[in-house]
Formats: C-alpha cells, structure tokens, sequence
C-alpha cells in the first residue's frame, strides 16, 4: 500500500509573525524617541508630547510640574515656561559663582591690607628710630605692600665718580644697621643707583651700572659688619641710571638720582625674597 503525501506547509509566514514585527517596530520606534529626546529642545519636545498624547495616549491623566506652571498632562503649554525656568535656573548659578569670586576677591584684598599694615608699622617704627638717632634729614623713607624703602642720597656717602665710603659716611650706616637690628629675620636689599652722565673711564669702574654695583657692595659691607644682622639676608644690586626718580636735565634732578637704596621685606615677602 502506498504512503500518503505529506502535505505541504501552507504559504506565507505564519500569523503570530506579524504581530511580534509591529512589537518590534513599536519598540524601536519608542527607544529612538528616548534617544532623540535625550537633549531637551523645546519645539522637538512640544511636538512629540503632543504626538505621543494624542495618537497612542501614552502620558497619564495626571501629571508632575517642571517649576511653576500647569501640568505637563494638561497639555504642551507649560513647554512655553521652560525657557524662563531654564533661564532662572542659568542666572541662580551665576550668581553663586559671582559670590564665589566676591569672597576670593575680598580675601586677596584683606592679604594686601595685612601687607601694607605691616609695612606702614615698620615704616613709622623706622622712622621714630631715626629721629631719635638724628638721621631723618639725612634718610628718607617710604613703603609699599612689600617693604620698606630707605633712600640715602650719594653725596652723603661717596665722592664723585668713587665706590667707597667717605669718612663721614661710616657712622650713618652703622646707626642703620643698629636700627636695623630688629629685622634681622627679614630680607634686607641694597640698591646703587646714579644718574645717566657717563663717568670717566676706569680699569675697576667702566660704566654708571659698574660703578653703581660697587656703591651697592660698600654699603651691603658695612651693615654685615654688625654682628646682629644675618648676612645671608642682606643682598646687594646695582641698578645703574635704569631707574630715575627725577630728571636728570637739571642738577637738582642728577643728585636725587645718585643714591642708595635700602629695601626691608616685612614678612609676607621676606620668605619670597629669599629664595629669589
């Protein structure tokens, strides 16, 4: 007896197919949706709330709000207010970095003041010894943030043209460098300047700035001869004609610009100074 045909399988894919591809399509649809809507940007979002609601309802009756506003259920309208409640948010941050920058600001300034308070102590310290050791016709002082400048004019301390210290000019140094006995921990910088004529050419001093190097050295010299002033801190430079403090036209102006300068960092910038 001959078998019976197996029937065929009938054609096409079968039933249950076509729904788990509309799953898949839905499903796909949906996560590049989410993906789209991952930046915020209010038309695109104003257009897919209103399609998604109107076409699958997929959003509830009920609803959170985003700041103030109506609900977000109620329809696409409060997307209008994102922009003002972006912007608070945008000016609030702003304003904390603002305050920020207020408070680093305002501790900067109490540092400076700190600094030209200890300095202005030093300055009228300095000068109340100097007039008890009757020199404050013969040194000037001023002061910065930084220090505290003592200006003696060359005439007082070299001959023309020379380096080293006249007669005379050995006991005013000495009185400084008593005075300055105490800030022996603070960094104390000797400056030579002159004014812009040239000198006669020398075999030890070639120009002003050489001549203006040596002035500084004599000086540095004499004040660590006083056992109670630390060497290491006492430094020395010559500045030359580079820094005039008046015209050097007039005669009057050239002998304010041949001096001496004796700088004393207070200790904000002494350490600084140190280990420049």
């Amino acid at each position: 007896m001959a078998k019976k045909k197996q029937e065929d399988p009938p054609k096409g894919a079968p039933a249950w197919m076509n729904t788990f591809s509309d799953l898949m399509n839905l499903l796909l649809c949906f996560f590049v949706l989410l993906f789209s809507m991952s930046t915020v940007d209010t038309d695109k979002l104003e257009a897919v709330v209103a399609s998604l609601q109107n076409a699958i309802s997929i959003l509830p009756t009920g609803g959170t709000s985003i700041g103030e506003g109506e609900m977000i259920s109620a329809g696409v309208r409060q997307l209008e207010f994102l922009d003002s409640y972006y912007n608070e948010m945008a000016n609030s941050k702003a304003e904390n970095t603002d305050e920020q920058t207020d408070g680093k600001l305002s501790a900067q300034e109490q540092y400076e003041q700190q600094e030209l308070a200890e300095s202005e102590k030093m300055a009228d310290e300095i000068q109340q010894e100097l007039d008890n050791s009757q020199l404050s016709g013969k040194v000037d002082v001023d002061f910065n943030a930084e220090y505290v400048k003592l200006n003696l004019n060359g005439s007082i301390l070299f001959a023309s043209g020379k380096a080293d210290l006249v007669k005379q000019a050995v006991p005013i140094v000495n009185k400084l460098g008593k005075i300055l006995e105490k800030y022996n921990k603070n960094v104390i910088e000797v400056e030579g300047h002159t004014d812009n004529v040239p000198i006669r050419y020398s075999a030890k001093y070639e120009n002003n700035e050489v001549l203006s190097v040596y002035r500084a050295l004599a000086v540095t010299d004499q004040l660590r001869k006083n056992k109670n002033l630390n060497p290491k801190y006492i430094k020395f430079a010559g500045r030359g004609d580079y820094i005039p403090v008046a015209d050097n036209s007039t005669a009057e102006g050239r002998a304010q610009n041949r001096r001496v300068e004796i700088k004393i960092y207070n200790s904000f910038n002494s350490d600084v100074k140190e280990n420049n």
